[in-house]
């Protein structure tokens, strides 16, 4: 709840935390990633990967944006920008010397059809793109290879996130995929 806007003293409200006049915004649905939900609980494919039980979703439900043979793109459910997807190999596997060689020309292609995809449907002006290769790198799932694809925009770290360490997505997952897929070069 936000406090009333006056010239007054800003509300207390008891039990949201020390009165200093900020107004908050409430992500609940970030606690599922701080806790841990939904992931694997070992490293193996069968372990609850979803990596590997995405593919078998349909694509609105496994927010799928395109199916190569060996790799797909996939939004990301925690993004740090609008647009943030993966580039995920339907194989399960952990470190990219493992993939054979079809598998990295086509994360490759599916790289470029992203990027393109991207500035079609979001004017992205630049991208981070990169691999967590382990835990310690910064995977969330280091048992199964995925490449992040994550669009920026001249300006995109603003007030938000440096001071209110928030980020503000403007767009629901299943719009940001139809948009994307909509987009997504042909071919």
């Amino acid at each position: 709840m936000l406090a009333r806007m006056t010239t007054e003293q800003p509300e207390q409200q008891i039990g949201v935390g020390t009165p200093d006049a900020f107004q908050r915004l409430w992500t609940p649905h970030r606690m599922a990633y701080i806790q841990g939900e939904n992931k694997p609980t070992g490293p193996g494919s069968g372990d609850g990967c979803p990596f590997c039980s995405i593919p078998a979703k349909s694509d609105e439900d496994g927010l799928v944006i395109a199916r190569g043979e060996r790799v797909y793109a996939v939004l990301n459910l925690y993004p740090y920008n609008g647009g943030h997807l993966m580039i995920v190999p339907f194989r399960h596997v952990a470190d990219y010397t493992d993939l054979d060689d079809a598998e990295t020309a086509e994360l490759a292609v599916l790289t470029k059809q992203a990027m393109t995809a991207l500035r079609a449907a979001s004017g992205a002006h630049g991208f981070n793109i990169g691999l967590n290769q382990g835990s310690a790198a910064g995977a969330g799932i280091a048992a199964h290879l995925h490449q992040h694809i994550v669009p920026r925009w001249g300006g995109d770290t603003n007030f938000m996130p440096v001071i209110g360490n928030t980020k503000v997505l403007p767009q629901l997952l299943g719009d940001t995929r139809r948009m994307l897929a909509e987009h997504w070069p042909k071919g």
